[in-house]
């Protein structure tokens, strides 16, 4: 049997995967692209876990001086015999990740920034024997790697602020060749920053670091930048920013520059998710990911890999997450039955989409339950944000769902409105996990009602359950009736009722629970009195509520729903079924006794 390359789950570094013979999908057309057109600063905004991090690797190991030629054998990039010849391996090459520039105070985040750059300094050691440096050259080298009894880097603040545009004169003048910079996840400091109180602090340094290095260094012979968010170029506030803080009634009094980090750069070109330039670059393209479900194998998987990890529009290109399909395609290699999971949910915070519900007003709501529907919203999107801007207005929060990855756009703008879906099912549930966990926190704030709710279903008390839940969703959430799939509308009561019963201690509450023939919408479990309950939830089209709950009902019998509770131990099983329809709902219920 042939042994299948293996896969590179978590690997972002362009030499180990390809030394180690990983599967790699190849993305080096990026480097012809990036040469010939040609930006003396490059900036790449893309989501998280989009390749950008594993490209920059890739640049880096193509331009620097010392390059292994034998990791392009055979990719696209090869192909360019001229342009190899006059670019690989020629040029000193400053590559950072600003990822772990963070800290719980600004002195910390300083400190690690130091680290960062003090590390990338240490690799060029040949600065400090280099005869073409003059005795002052050498000692501004040496602030740059110094490093006190404790092993922490101590260049002083201005030291810093210069310490990029210091690196790279000083790599020109030792190899005679303009430098390339590139820096990853610029703006993860800047996030840190917001969300632990010193962004104003944070704003002045990176702002200062990133000048000194573009703006007029005449040893730069470009730079490349990627982030998840476009930071403010011009050097004034945006008309549409600052109109929107002073309806709230909010404008910021900060300094005159706000938070503009690229001043002055004359050849500063952005390429967001919108642009069709780069677009296949980030993420994976259909056929890319035909091909490596065919090489391994799993091409029966196709239709759920696109339904759950696909549904991004770059430019005018469908593209996956390819973090979702490399881990998808890891996991079918160890067991060909595993269903897809949430890969990309758990690799971050999603604070943002819970900011998001919990600040949504009657109309944002409906708005949500439409794209959780599958259906569509239009908005005027700002690419150019602050993270000061995040909680300004619902409007900036739209923006920032859209350029994080959490929605995404079909076809082109129309009258400068983007019409916004969220891509795919994994996305979706984080949605609906939100939507969950906010109804939970609204409806604690009732506790007697919530666990009289709750107690109900043990009880198989339906007239007290049906009271409840309709009280829960006619004063709660906004119910429309759309026309969009019913298992979408299912989808959507299905989160608000797990989010009130995850409320009770000592309950496990389980939700798409493999069980019997299939799996449950919701199963829960009560030890303590040896209770075992199966919930099944129907979508009443046109308030057909009778119907829909005897449909639910059949449903747990002829797919055996309660037989991992009856394996469990539970002695009194209650079946469950649903009817849901705008704000109404009927609930009808089976008990039966398990006899020693």
């Amino acid at each position: 049997m042939e042994m299948k390359t293996k896969l590179p789950m978590g690997i972002e570094n362009f030499r180990e995967i390809r030394r180690q013979k990983f599967y790699y999908v190849d993305k080096t057309a990026l480097i012809r692209e990036l040469l010939e057109n040609w930006g003396k600063v490059n900036l790449f905004t893309r989501p998280r876990r989009f390749g950008k991090t594993l490209n920059m690797s890739m640049l880096k190991c193509f331009f620097e001086i010392g390059s292994d030629s034998a990791l392009f054998d055979g990719l696209e990039i090869s192909k360019e015999t001229q342009l190899c010849e006059e670019y690989l391996g020629k040029f000193p090459v400053i590559s950072i990740t600003l990822k772990g520039a963070t800290g719980r105070t600004f002195d910390e985040a300083k400190s690690m920034l130091r680290r960062l750059i003090g590390k990338e300094a240490q690799r060029f050691q040949v600065l400090m024997q280099s005869d073409k440096l003059t005795e002052l050259e050498h000692q501004q080298y040496k602030t740059l790697i110094h490093m006190n009894d404790k092993g922490i880097f101590t260049m002083e603040d201005e030291v810093l602020k210069d310490s990029l545009f210091t690196l790279s004169q000083l790599l020109k003048k030792h190899y005679e060749q303009d430098v390339i910079m590139l820096i990853d996840e610029y703006d993860v400091p800047l996030d840190k920053a917001y969300q632990s109180g010193y962004y104003d602090d944070m704003v002045e340094l990176i702002r200062s670091l990133f000048g000194n290095a573009f703006k007029t260094n005449d040893s730069l012979y470009f730079a490349v930048l990627t982030g998840c968010l476009r930071i403010s170029k011009e050097s004034n506030v945006s008309a549409y920013a600052e109109t929107s803080e002073k309806r709230l009634g909010r404008f910021s009094q900060t300094s005159p520059q706000g938070d503009v980090l690229f001043t002055g750069l004359n050849n500063f070109k952005v390429y967001t998710v919108k642009d069709v330039r780069y677009k296949e670059y980030f993420g994976f393209i259909d056929t890319e990911v035909r091909q490596m479900l065919e090489y391994y194998g799993f091409t029966s998987h196709y239709d759920a890999t696109k339904e759950w990890y696909n549904g991004y529009l770059f430019g005018n290109t469908g593209i996956y997450c390819p973090w979702d399909v490399i881990n998808y395609c890891g996991d079918l290699r160890d067991a060909s039955v595993t269903e897809p999971q949430n890969y990309w949910v758990n690799t971050s915070s999603n604070d943002i989409v819970r900011r998001f519900v919990s600040k949504a007003n009657t109309t944002t709501r409906d708005e949500i339950e439409v794209l959780i529907d599958g259906g569509s919203v239009k908005k005027r999107i700002r690419q150019e944000l602050t993270y000061r801007d995040l909680d300004s207005s619902i409007d900036n929060l739209w923006s920032i769902l859209f350029t994080t990855g959490y929605l995404t756009q079909r076809g082109f703008d129309s009258n400068d409105l983007t019409e916004l879906v969220i891509p795919n099912k994994e996305i979706r549930w984080i949605f609906v996990q939100q939507i969950r966990e906010w109804f939970q926190e609204e409806s604690v704030k009732d506790r007697k009602k919530l666990e009289s709710f709750c107690r109900a279903f043990q009880e198989n008390d339906t007239k007290a359950i049906e009271k409840g839940f309709n009280e829960y969703l006619w004063n709660t959430i906004s119910i429309r009736d759309t026309s969009v799939r019913k298992e979408m509308k299912e989808n959507f009561y299905h989160g608000i009722l797990l989010g009130l019963l995850a409320y009770m201690d000592g309950w496990l509450v389980k939700s798409n629970a493999e069980s019997g023939e299939g799996y449950s919408d919701i199963s829960i479990e009560i030890r303590q009195r040896e209770i075992g309950i199966v919930i099944e939830l129907k979508y009443a089209e046109n308030g057909t509520f009778d119907a829909s709950c005897q449909e639910a009902l059949r449903q747990i019998h002829e797919r055996k729903y309660e037989t991992a509770l009856i394996e469990d131990g539970l002695h009194t099983i209650y079946r469950y079924g649903i009817a849901c329809y705008k704000k109404r709902c009927k609930v009808v219920s089976e008990c039966f006794e398990i006899l020693e």
